[in-house]
């Protein structure tokens, strides 16, 4: 259900990471932790609503790591960002989600596989991690998330309307949006 008095604060823009159709009917934002595993059971739904409305869906993706509850949250964000530096935020997103349950149970030695497996220059990963503006970007994130009201992951906007409830009724909510704009 899309409830219109909680809407998103931070605009969609382009510090953000954005696939599909910049002029799409539905912007779709996904507050996630890459550790959650609700998120992670999301995320090929997520994948499938993308392609079932490609031309109409524009998704956005926005940390927010919940470090009581998942204490690689925050190491697998910042890892996102740092292959985003090098272009690759969206192939460690997925590998991020694909291979969850492996690298949760590892921790850091996990993470590190996910470097490897997208040929990562290990180094250059090293030397920007350590940059602030990893950090400063992930928690933008999550106080934007903070001040939209989210209170766990995932948390889902509909054209800047909080949804909650299940996966199949989100796709309801996005088909609905798009037929009313046709």
């Amino acid at each position: 259900m899309l409830h219109e008095d909680a809407i998103l604060a931070v605009p969609v823009s382009a510090q953000d990471h954005v696939q599909g159709n910049a002029h799409a009917v539905v912007t779709l934002v996904e507050y996630g932790d890459f550790q959650c595993p609700a998120c992670g059971s999301a995320y090929p739904l997520v994948k499938q609503i993308q392609h079932r409305y490609a031309g109409n869906l524009r998704f956005v993706f926005r940390h927010f790591p919940l470090g009581q509850a998942h204490p690689h949250a925050q190491l697998a964000a910042e890892l996102a960002e740092a292959a985003a530096v090098e272009g690759k935020f969206w192939a460690m997103h997925d590998w991020l989600y694909e291979n969850q349950a492996a690298w949760a149970a590892q921790g850091a030695a996990g993470l590190e596989a996910g470097v490897r497996a997208l040929g990562l220059g290990e180094a250059t990963i090293a030397a920007t991690l350590r940059s602030p503006d990893i950090d400063a970007r992930i928690r933008r994130d999550f106080m934007g998330g903070v001040r939209s009201g989210v209170n766990g992951t995932p948390g889902f906007y509909v054209n800047g309307s909080l949804y909650q409830g299940d996966i199949d009724a989100l796709v309801h909510s996005i088909g609905r949006a798009i037929a009313r704009q046709a």
